[in-house]
């Protein structure tokens, strides 16, 4: 089978296995890039792997001009970086020793003993530069035709090697599996029966997965598996899986991109909660408090855009739609940017100019002149503000 995508004629990609190739090493794309284009998604990054120990991929990239970052050597990968592109390209390996969260790799393995090392076989599939698709383990091709996702060999043997593939399992899940298919039993199964495992992983890589999980297009289906099988409540305790369905169906009313924000709002996660078990930033905790504050106010949408922001009242009146049944606003977009647009017309120099003195009487009548510029649904006009 051949895979195709502009992404094949990427010149720096080709470059850098073009080098690797005259210094008489196998080279191929992989996991993620062939992945998608096989699955007509838009192609991310471009992985590479290699027969190539990662000294020799070195000292080839190098004498091909070609500079290298040793990004994980320990692990076999090398970034090569050209044109201001940065390529990672891994040498073929296989497990020595795992923990659960890190391995210990040999190299030197052949093609088939680096797929049988990764998680999922959709991610086990090679292509060359011409595009020509490599399936070692003779299952990722089929699993990709019938949007399948499962691991490698057994599950729970594959999911000891690192419980982070526990919540891969449900992403992957989210993103490239079949809603009417359903979730691999069998990889359900190991998840249940592994999901003591998740809370020895960082809360970093946690928050990571789950965000990434979160905001796939429809997240839902996945969500409840987690919940079915004791993920969930390890990850997020207290998190409403269920709470899921209902706000897509009022995302497809509105058409907004997914939102991982959103979603854990909708799940009944606090923010600050959140911020704890997902390690999230200042700038994630300050857009959560001001949809949850958009969210308790009872003014129209309009001015809870101009208050708290378009994107947080936005989201405000799609949760409250999904809590209460009842469709979001046909005007919302229109509305939300009405109110995210305004500007307020009055300034502390136009009450100067009318002879109060700078301090806090002056502020307080500035604020309390936008109050009733705001309860005027924007109407009242600077004159009639200094006038009254």
């Amino acid at each position: 089978m051949r895979v195709e995508g502009s992404w094949l004629d990427d010149r720096a990609a080709r470059q850098v296995l073009a080098a690797l190739a005259a210094g008489g090493a196998l080279a191929l794309f992989v996991g993620g890039c062939v992945r998608d284009a096989l699955l007509g998604r838009p192609v991310g990054d471009l992985d590479m792997a290699t027969d190539a120990d990662p000294r020799e991929v070195s000292r080839l990239l190098t004498e091909a001009g070609i500079r290298t970052v040793p990004t994980g050597i320990a692990h076999g990968t090398v970034t090569a970086v050209l044109t201001n592109r940065s390529f990672e390209i891994t040498s073929f390996r296989r497990d020595v020793a795992t923990d659960g969260r890190r391995a210990t790799v040999a190299f030197g393995a052949d093609l088939a003993q680096d797929a049988g090392r990764r998680d999922f076989t959709i991610n086990a599939l090679y292509a060359d530069a011409q595009g020509t698709v490599t399936d070692p383990l003779g299952t990722g091709l089929g699993d990709i035709a019938l949007r399948r996702v499962r691991f490698i060999g057994e599950p729970t043997a594959r999911i000891r090697e690192d419980y982070l593939r526990i919540l891969r399992f449900f992403r992957f899940h989210a993103l490239y599996g079949d809603a009417w298919r359903g979730i691999d039993e069998e990889g359900l199964a190991a998840c249940a029966a592994e999901a003591e495992g998740v809370e020895t992983l960082p809360r970093e890589r946690i928050g990571a997965e789950l965000r990434k999980l979160l905001g796939a297009e429809d997240p839902g289906p996945a969500i409840c598996a987690m919940a079915a099988c004791g993920v969930l409540a390890r990850v997020l305790p207290g998190a409403d899986a269920q709470s899921i369905a209902p706000l897509a169906a009022m995302e497809a009313r509105a058409a907004p991109l997914p939102d991982w924000k959103r979603r854990l709002l909708a799940m009944g996660v606090a923010p600050k909660s959140a911020v704890e078990l997902m390690r999230l930033s200042r700038a994630d905790l300050r857009a959560l408090e001001a949809t949850r504050r958009a969210m308790e106010s009872d003014a129209p949408l309009a001015q809870v855009a101009y208050r708290h922001g378009a994107e947080a009242a936005r989201d405000a009146a799609l949760l409250r739609a999904a809590a209460t049944g009842a469709p979001p606003p046909r005007s919302l977009s229109r509305d939300v940017a009405r109110g995210a647009t305004a500007t307020f017309p009055v300034q502390a120099q136009d009450l100067v100019a009318r002879g109060m003195k700078p301090g806090p009487a002056l502020g307080r009548r500035l604020a309390a002149l936008e109050d009733q510029w705001v309860r005027s649904d924007f109407r009242a006009t600077k004159g009639e503000m200094l006038d009254a």
